[in-house]
């Protein structure tokens, strides 16, 4: 993207509501507005209107500053644009994107515009976006930026700076840049810094950091991502199958694609499929979709608890008050499930565990329910107890120790057992960990009421 420091604000200018001055036709207020404002804060209000208003108002923006701003909007909202301005001015833009942000909006578009935009292009833009389109969705190589420049270990400083000049490349490009052999090889990488501070005359390759991360064009690119983060890197190499140097990562790419995982997740643990665009974007009908699709799953993993009450419905009949503490019951194994599986899929997402640390996680996870379920047993005993009587209370609490560690071990086993077989690890968390356990806590609950009731259920027949 085109940097832009100009984070100003002009005071001078009055704020105004970019909705009400477009449907007003007051035009000239609205160029007042974009000359005051930075290119991230115009790209979110952008964001926020609708796809007409939107587009007349990208009209107003001079060429050189649309450009900026397209390349910070969404790419549900360029995908908008595109389609609502002139062939020649969307061409435009799509020359001037580079060739990762490229890529990336093409990948995202149909088949047929997809098709359209590339017969479009350059011959030299061209190839090298369907180069970057080449590679696996969702993996490193859709994320790279294509190697613009890599340096050779016997070059002087003098010689690799001069290499650069004269060159159209972003800073972030070339903030940190490869070291390869005659065959494209990766031998290490060298900051940028390092060659501007370095002594005339010195070597690259003396400048250089022989112990270098990189990954595979077609590795994950979350997993690329968290390298980034994780290791504190301003680029990450990306090298082909005979380790060749085909483009980098830079920060923050690596944190674009993180930040959209995050989403992910925050959906699929809400019970929700993520929408792929921002949620003013999103019509009601996909809002319903999205959901609804989690909804009908939810539903019929329900009707597990309905059978579970029907199985235990002599019990019920025989001592009515344990109805009473179902949903306690159910709500206290829920939530300890949850906060299991919570914790597992963000350790999961961060590589703190793995699949292989299934039985250590489940040695911890059945020793924290088990401290969970004491601790609320000893707070639930006493008042159950005086309220109705002391078989009860123990059944209560007997129930929420066996519970708590039995939802700690679902919430902490399923997102290891989605990991293993491919699965997102936030499928099956909160909703579902929920629902499994409502079914299998009751059968706890009822088979626990069941022995310690005895003397009372066959009194009563």
């Amino acid at each position: 993207m085109t940097e832009d420091h100009s984070l100003r604000r002009d005071t001078a200018v009055p704020a105004i509501d970019l909705e009400d001055a477009i449907d007003s036709g007051d035009l000239e207020s609205v160029r007042a507005w974009f000359a005051a404002q930075n290119t991230v804060t115009i790209s979110e209000e952008l964001g926020r209107l609708d796809h007409g208003e939107r587009a007349v108002a990208f009209r107003l923006l001079e060429k050189d500053r649309a450009l900026a701003v397209f390349e910070y909007m969404d790419i549900s909202h360029q995908r908008e644009l595109l389609e609502a301005l002139r062939s020649d001015r969307a061409s435009e833009l799509l020359r001037g994107l580079q060739d990762d942000d490229r890529a990336r909006l093409i990948g995202e578009a149909p088949a047929t515009v997809a098709s359209k935009i590339l017969a479009d292009l350059p011959a030299d833009k061209r190839e090298a976006t369907s180069r970057l389109l080449g590679y696996p969705p969702e993996s490193a190589g859709r994320l790279m930026t294509p190697a613009q420049a890599v340096l050779d270990p016997d070059m002087t400083r003098e010689d690799a700076l001069d290499k650069l000049r004269g060159r159209r490349l972003r800073n972030r490009d070339i903030a940190v840049l490869a070291v390869t052999d005659e065959t494209r090889r990766l031998l290490g990488v060298v900051n940028l810094s390092d060659l501007v501070t370095a002594a005339d005359g010195a070597r690259v390759g003396d400048l250089m950091s022989k112990e270098t991360h990189s990954v595979r064009a077609t590795a994950d690119q979350e997993v690329a991502a968290r390298l980034v983060q994780e290791a504190d890197l301003l680029a990450l190499p990306v090298v082909d199958e005979e380790s060749r140097i085909v483009g980098m990562i830079t920060v923050d790419d690596a944190m674009e694609a993180l930040e959209i995982e995050v989403t992910e997740d925050a959906y699929r643990g809400g019970g929700s499929e993520p929408l792929g665009e921002p949620y003013l974007s999103a019509t009601v009908f996909t809002l319903a979709r999205k959901r609804g699709v989690w909804l009908v799953v939810l539903i019929l993993a329900a009707v597990l608890t309905i059978n579970v009450m029907s199985t235990f419905e002599g019990t019920l009949n025989k001592i009515v008050v344990l109805a009473t503490f179902v949903p306690m019951i159910i709500g206290t194994g829920g939530n300890a499930g949850s906060q299991a599986a919570s914790s597992v899929v963000r350790a999961l997402a961060v590589d703190e565990v793995r699949p292989r640390d299934l039985v250590r996680v489940v040695w911890r996870e059945v020793r924290v329910g088990l401290m969970l379920g004491a601790f609320l047993a000893v707070l639930t005993f006493p008042f159950i107890a005086v309220i109705y009587e002391p078989r009860i209370a123990a059944t209560i609490s007997l129930t929420i120790v066996g519970i708590c560690a039995w939802a700690c071990i679902v919430g902490g086993v399923l997102p290891l057992v989605a990991k293993k077989i491919g699965v997102d690890p936030a499928v099956f968390s909160t909703p579902v960990v929920s629902t499994l356990v409502d079914a299998t806590g009751l059968i706890i609950y009822f088979t626990i009421a069941q022995v310690i009731l005895a003397p009372q259920l066959a009194a009563a027949g």
